[in-house]
């Protein structure tokens, strides 16, 4: 379980926004399994997306502009993405300083983690562990200074699909190691 973090090392900033690396105990933080739940990172938001399974496969809606958890965003600025990877693969930690990510889980399950590094935010250094993918059809938007990763899991590969409210910039792109000393995020299995 994640805990206020006592110390912290600034590693990026942009505005008001300060990002410190944060001094947590070994875990994964708080395990989301609603999309309303209160121990939620401040301003992170999931919701539910319809999968309609059939004899030939699936459909999933990713959004439509305008609606839902893409309604904050603007139409003229959005750039979609697909990421895929195999099983077992850890792609951890990314953050942005402006860029606000949406999530969603086209194929496969993904144990996703979640961790605010935001300095000043009543959530300073909580985690969050999320299991999403086509077992659990949630969307998970993800705010500036939240670092975020994820792990693939069970025996086929993860397709992410990604719509941020801005085109891609390195220059607001930082990375932290999936490893990292101060978010000691546990990777391992956790259910053993």
């Amino acid at each position: 379980m994640s805990g206020p973090a006592l110390s912290w090392e600034t590693i990026a900033a942009d505005g008001g926004l300060e990002l410190c690396r944060p001094s947590c105990q070994r875990g994964i933080g708080r395990v989301i399994c609603r999309t309303d739940e209160a121990a939620l990172i401040e301003g992170v938001r999931v919701a539910p997306l319809a999968l309609w399974p059939d004899d030939r496969g699936y459909f999933l809606e990713v959004g439509r502009a305008g609606q839902a958890l893409l309604a904050a965003f603007a139409p003229s600025r959005i750039q979609v993405s697909a990421s895929l990877s195999y099983p077992g693969a850890i792609k951890a930690f990314h953050y942005h300083l402006r860029q606000t990510d949406l999530w969603t889980v086209a194929a496969g399950m993904l144990q996703v983690a979640l961790a605010d590094l935001r300095r000043g935010s009543p959530t300073f250094g909580m985690r969050n562990t999320l299991y999403i993918g086509v077992l659990r059809p949630w969307q998970v938007l993800i705010p500036p200074g939240v670092a975020h990763g994820y792990k693939v899991i069970g025996e086929t590969p993860a397709l992410l699909v990604y719509v941020t409210d801005r085109y891609y910039d390195p220059d607001d792109e930082g990375r932290l190691p999936y490893d990292d000393g101060g978010i000691n995020y546990d990777w391992e299995l956790q259910h053993k």
